[in-house]
């Protein structure tokens, strides 16, 4: 879905290349400022039906779309093309039309010498005087657009309300009636008002997200914060990829709020996010204590120990609301359930106290009659206290951002938890924390010990070629590793790759761990054991294995990992018994796991570091079936900008490598994304790429994949496991995505930046189409044409130059 936002018409063509007004200077209609680094163009611009209205705004300089981010004249539009923008004797900013009269004009109340404006790269327009104070910032007056680094909320000192307000149509920025700003109340959240009506409310700030708002979650491109205190309350939120460009508009005509990111690879946005999400955001639904459930028919349910006013249970009775069973009696004693996973209710009429535990808010709630609910103000630090008076308005069942609501009831409607039984828990929990305490520090204090013995003696035990660098890792002992895996027994191997043997091992401590232990046949062990030693040491990710250490004795050369209790990912997608382990949502967490992994190494890490052997036995699961990419004995790294190479030593393994590396030895990050691709469809299909062939056509697994693409029955390929529990839109999503990422050139293929925006979007977008996948073929052309050996069994394998095809 694309949603057409304004686009300035009969832009000025003029720059003179500067980011500075001084208040000897003007800006003229038909000249531009421009940021300092090309982000944000300020100037003139028509309104797209009148032909004839100016208005003073900035929007993205090199972004094609041009959408305006800030109006300044926004109801106040200059008739012709005279008008100028200066600052005044007055030390303000103002806009003059041709009778030199002033159209719009700045607030700022302080006066200084020689005042200049600037347009940042953040896209706010600041007065400052010369030391660098700020008299005023476009940031502090948003329109309809919230960037990041931009607070969306109130300055409880000055007053001021920093709101974002429609534009009444595409083509008028004059405030429409659509706004979203701080609720000025004691628990504040945000919310959006249609007029002078409540129209969607985030919920107030739990200490980790919104209550509200499920879809306001950590994610690879952005963060944020919600600052509480007595001088202000505001919401912000800062990009974490600093590449990405993204906006949040109010828009009038959809009655929502967008977030879009711009897709550099489609040249267009894409909606990433927007509120209301479904129906059930709507405000006030389901009247008082009625809850609404977005996957129930009907959707509206009245709490326990509640029922519909009206017995008609027509949707119109539902804006009544619902009633208790029983009346309270506060003299007698009242009680309370408990609801989990909700949207917490409007706010307008609430306390809060933020030292106060859970007891004592109980006590307080109970204590007056008028209290109504309570629940922990912070979450995240188990603290702080709400209390709300009157009815409960505006509930909503969010699972995934939700959180606890204790509900006044009667005491016989009311949940009976003994207060002798919470004692208990209360002591069994500090006395199992004080043991896990002490058996932590036992554990810290024993690694700590090791940890002295850092990776120095990889220097005394190899030749230094300069590309050891000092670690902090742990050097083991070659006595302790063989005791640790009962001297290395078979019954304690977990796999053989091309390296050698991977083993299961306990410390004296008791810590698990895994034990690459090199062959010592193999002739291409050595320089792969440094090259991961080296590399894996620096890195630090949720979705890569971790590195403990490495022990060098004699002919002995071994890497020690943290230890995956579920093996690898192949363990269970091409098993047929262990395969319906995973369902749909398990398989898309691990796909976005891995893409978040391989984001790291090629962006954000200290070095960008290309793999080169992606696939789904290097990818392992731990206890909580989280994906971590392992195996960097291939890897290369960059510095700098530097994002590819070439090799005449082709290594890796069959069905997974990019044709242009099989081929020609070229690789880059794009080689990289050929093999997410591959890995993205036999997760999809629990089929591997390699040794599969179609019953019918006898094509490959990319090639059937094709097939079903071009034949428009992309649906054939999922895994009968999964269809269950799959959103098929999603899963389409990511066949898409999949085919994409293995498009024959590397050009056509996206980077990981913009993979992981395509799975993390929860709106359904328009993706560009997929090209022909590269290493398309089909068994009978493969078998004659092919000069391949018989691969071995090992992980790894060299492949020649001059073979023309891989599998």
């Amino acid at each position: 879905m694309f949603i057409i936002f304004p686009v300035l018409l009969f832009f000025s063509r003029f720059s003179d290349g500067t980011d500075i007004i001084t208040s000897s200077d003007n800006l003229s209609d038909g000249r531009t400022l421009v940021s300092r680094d090309g982000n944000f163009e300020l100037g003139f611009f028509n309104s797209a039906s009148s032909g004839k209205n100016r208005y003073l705004g900035i929007w993205y300089k090199n972004i094609p779309v041009h959408n305006v981010v800030w109006v300044a004249n926004r109801c106040s539009p200059i008739t012709d093309s005279s008008g100028v923008l200066m600052i005044n004797n007055t030390s303000n900013l103002v806009l003059l039309n041709k009778s030199r009269s002033i159209v719009w004009a700045s607030n700022s109340t302080n006066e200084a010498q020689n005042p200049v404006v600037q347009l940042l790269d953040s896209g706010n327009l600041v007065l400052r005087d010369r030391n660098g104070s700020i008299l005023w910032q476009s940031f502090d007056y948003p329109t309809d657009t919230l960037l990041p680094e931009m607070k969306l909320g109130r300055d409880l000192r000055s007053g001021l309300n920093r709101q974002l307000s429609a534009w009444k149509t595409p083509d008028d920025p004059c405030p429409g009636d659509l706004t979203h700003e701080m609720e000025p109340y004691n628990y504040p959240g945000l919310i959006t008002w249609k007029g002078s009506k409540k129209y969607f409310r985030s919920g107030p700030w739990n200490g980790i997200g919104m209550s509200g708002a499920p879809h306001l979650k950590p994610n690879p491109l952005f963060k944020f914060d919600f600052i509480s205190n007595k001088e202000e309350v505001y919401y912000i939120y800062h990009l974490i990829n600093k590449s990405v460009t993204t906006r949040l508009v109010l828009n009038q005509t959809s009655i929502k709020g967008e977030l879009y990111i711009w897709n550099e690879e489609a040249r267009t946005w894409k909606l990433y996010n927007q509120f209301p999400w479904d129906d059930c955001d709507n405000y006030g639904t389901c009247g008082a204590y009625g809850t609404c459930v977005n996957t129930a028919l009907p959707p509206c349910q009245c709490l326990k120990g509640f029922r519909l006013k009206s017995q008609e249970g027509s949707s119109e009775d539902w804006f009544q609301g619902c009633v208790r069973n029983k009346p309270l009696d506060c003299q007698k004693g009242d009680g309370f359930i408990k609801f989990g996973g909700l949207k917490l209710p409007d706010t307008e009429h609430s306390w809060v106290n933020r030292s106060m535990n859970l007891n004592e808010c109980r006590a307080k709630c109970l204590e007056n009659c008028s209290c109504m609910a309570y629940t922990t103000l912070d979450i995240k630090e188990n603290r702080g206290c709400a209390i709300w008076f009157g009815d409960l308005v505006d509930l909503k069942k969010v699972e995934a951002a939700g959180q606890d609501l204790y509900v006044r009831v009667s005491a016989a409607d009311s949940d009976h938890e003994g207060t002798k039984g919470k004692t208990k828990m209360k002591a069994g929990l500090i006395i199992a924390s004080t043991i896990l305490v002490a058996i932590g520090a036992l554990v810290i204090t024993n690694y700590i010990c090791r940890g002295s013995r850092n990776v120095e003696g990889i220097r005394n035990g190899t030749s230094n070629d300069g590309q050891n660098e000092d670690m902090e890792l742990s050097l083991f002992e070659l006595a302790e590793l063989s005791k640790a895996t009962n001297d290395f027994s078979s019954h304690n191997k977990l796999g053989e790759g091309g390296f050698g043997s991977v083993y299961k091992g306990t410390l004296l401590d008791g810590k698990e761990i895994a034990v690459k232990r090199l062959s010592k046949s193999s002739e291409q062990g050595l320089v792969e054991f440094k090259n991961e030693v080296a590399l894996i040491a620096k890195l630090q990710h949720r979705n890569l294995v971790k590195l403990l250490g490495c022990c060098i004795q004699g002919e002995e050369k071994m890497l020690v990992y943290e230890y995956m209790p579920n093996k690898s990912l192949d363990f269970f997608i091409f098993d047929h018994t262990r395969r319906n382990l995973l369902d749909w949502p398990r398989r898309f967490y691990i796909i976005c796991g891995i893409a978040r992994g391989l984001l790291y190494l090629h962006q954000d890490s200290r070095l960008r570091i290309i793999h080169r052997d992606l696939k789904a036995s290097n990818v392992l699961l731990d206890g909580e079936m989280n994906p971590k990419i392992s195996d960097f004995g291939l890897a290369r790294t960059f510095g700098g900008e530097q994002s590819e190479g070439n090799t005449k030593r082709v290594v890796g393994t069959y069905g997974y490598m990019a044709p242009e590396y099989a081929i020609d030895g070229q690789f880059s990050v794009k080689s990289d994304v050929f093999s997410f691709g591959i890995l993205l469809l036999e997760i999809i299909s629990g089929m591997k790429n390699r040794g599969f062939y179609h019953v019918n056509h006898n094509v490959n697994l990319i090639g059937h994949a094709w097939r079903l693409w071009k034949e428009g029955n992309p649906s054939e390929l999922i895994d009968s496991f999964v269809l269950e529990s799959c959103t098929l839109s999603e899963v389409l999503r990511c066949i898409h995505i999949g085919l994409l990422c293995v498009q024959q050139h590397p050009e056509d293929r996206p980077n990981m930046s913009s993979v992981v925006l395509m799975l993390s979007s929860e709106i359904e977008t328009s993706l560009v189409q997929p090209k022909e996948p590269g290493f398309l073929f089909e068994k009978k052309s493969f078998e004659t044409s092919s000069s391949f050996s018989k691969p071995k069994s090992s992980s790894t394998n060299e492949l020649s130059l001059s073979v023309l095809e891989a599998r």
